[in-house]
């Protein structure tokens, strides 16, 4: 208010003045500035907050000096505060130094163009609800990983109290989130593994991490799992440890296949170092009078374990069936129109060591046939037949008719030998019947 001296010229009162140096010294920035003209008036808080002085602002328009970011068209918050008087909203500023800064604007207007501005320094609030936004986001994009997981993911406090439990967890232990929460974790560990959870709990309060521990936990109805287990102590905003995450996969296939790939590696040891045998006998057993001679014995008696091999891979190593052995091993000496051999027995299933053993023994025979015997001629005719008596016991029978004629052999020859020790290994027996007619050879062996 201004007031008249004794001379009759106005002078300011002593409230305007105060009011005048209020706003003035006030930490909130304040400026003051014509709609269409510079600014008139800056304070110290306006100094404080931008950087500019008072002199580099008065005079000069505050929305280019501050390069004034508006929500709406500067026309159009013009507008506004002619027709309200006021506006109030948020603006963008850039300081002298270049670094930006968000106010609280409240703008306000007097007589016909003065505006007097009012900001509020509202930066570090919308960083933190940026920041509080983002965290948010984070907090539901991982929970929307953790309840999608495959994985049991499940959180319990030191008491051992399950506080979390997720979709994985549900389907891994067939609890509902429902009836694990709140619950002792030991709902899910089997009595004689009570010890377990102890120990990870003292590790735990060490803020020890467990890393792929494996382990059995127990399902709702008793059913049993084997799992790789993951814990992880929770900490506060101190650092100390007040629960623990815990993930757990189900492992209980992949054992059981690590066990299935353990039994038929030791299988295999087992069939290889039996085939290496029957090879070394082989071999030890094999004579000739010259070395390819010995190299052809040798070759296709080993082409014999090799064929029954075949059928092997078939069967999945479950074994060989007879007359798929036998047909193999007469077939080299026979064409489509051939009637010289024939087979004749019930379907019987050999287990891979007896296969091998009657492989070898068909390709001695059919061998020693097509040098000496009936199928060293047009003429002879060869019949294989077997039967299987109640108790297991295979009996084989191979004869031979309308070869030449046959002589009892002085000595035994080194393919009988190899017979008889073949079939021995598997506690059977071989007979030879040296007719006139052809040889006649029984086998006798448990299938």
């Amino acid at each position: 208010m201004k007031r008249k001296n004794e001379s009759g010229s106005e002078r300011e009162s002593p409230t305007d003045e105060r009011l005048a140096n209020l706003l003035t010294l006030s930490y909130e920035p304040m400026l003051a500035w014509r709609l269409d003209g510079p600014v008139e008036f800056w304070n110290a808080g306006a100094e404080r907050l931008y950087g500019f002085a008072q002199y580099e602002a008065v005079g000069r328009s505050s929305h280019a000096l501050l390069q004034t970011a508006f929500p709406i068209d500067f026309s159009d918050l013009r507008a506004q505060l002619r027709d309200r008087r006021n506006w109030l909203g948020e603006l963008h500023h850039i300081c002298k130094d270049g670094s930006k800064v968000v106010v609280e604007s409240r703008m306000q207007l007097f007589g016909d163009s003065l505006v007097l501005e009012a900001n509020r320094d509202i930066t570090k609030r919308i960083e933190i609800e940026v920041a509080l936004r983002e965290s948010e986001q984070r907090l539901r994009w991982i929970g929307s990983v953790v309840e999608s997981s495959d994985d049991a993911i499940v959180s319990k406090n030191l008491d051992g109290i399950i506080t979390s439990w997720n979709r994985g967890a549900e389907r891994l232990f067939h609890y509902t989130a429902d009836e694990a929460i709140g619950q002792p974790i030991t709902i899910i560990i089997p009595q004689d593994r009570l010890d377990e959870e102890r120990a990870i709990l003292a590790r735990l309060r060490r803020g020890e991490r467990i890393n792929h521990f494996e382990t059995v936990r127990q399902r709702k109805h008793g059913g049993l799992i084997t799992i790789s287990l993951t814990v992880s102590p929770v900490k506060n905003a101190e650092g100390k440890t007040v629960g623990a995450s815990k993930v757990a996969r189900d492992i209980t296939e992949q054992k059981r296949n690590q066990e299935h790939i353990s039994v038929l590696a030791r299988e295999a040891e087992h069939r290889s170092k039996n085939l290496l045998s029957n090879v070394q006998a082989i071999v030890n057993l094999s004579q000739s009078d010259t070395s390819e001679g010995l190299k052809h014995v040798i070759s296709g008696r080993i082409r014999a374990m090799s064929n029954v091999h075949s059928l092997f891979v078939e069967s999945r190593w479950i074994g060989a069936e007879l007359s798929a052995i036998a047909t193999q091993e007469l077939a080299p000496y026979l064409d489509e129109h051939d009637a010289r051999a024939r087979t004749e027995g019930p379907k019987v299933l050999l287990e891979p060591d007896a296969a091998q053993a009657v492989a070898v023994i068909l390709h001695e025979l059919a061998t020693n046939a097509s040098k000496y015997g009936a199928l060293s001629n047009t003429k002879g005719q060869i019949k294989l037949t077997w039967s299987c008596a109640e108790d297991g016991q295979l009996t084989l029978r191979w004869t031979e008719l309308g070869g030449p004629r046959v002589k009892v052999p002085e000595r035994q020859g080194f393919g009988g030998r190899l017979i008889e020790r073949t079939i021995s290994q598997l506690s059977g027996k071989a007979r030879f019947d040296w007719c006139s007619e052809g040889l006649v050879c029984e086998i006798a062996l448990q299938a």
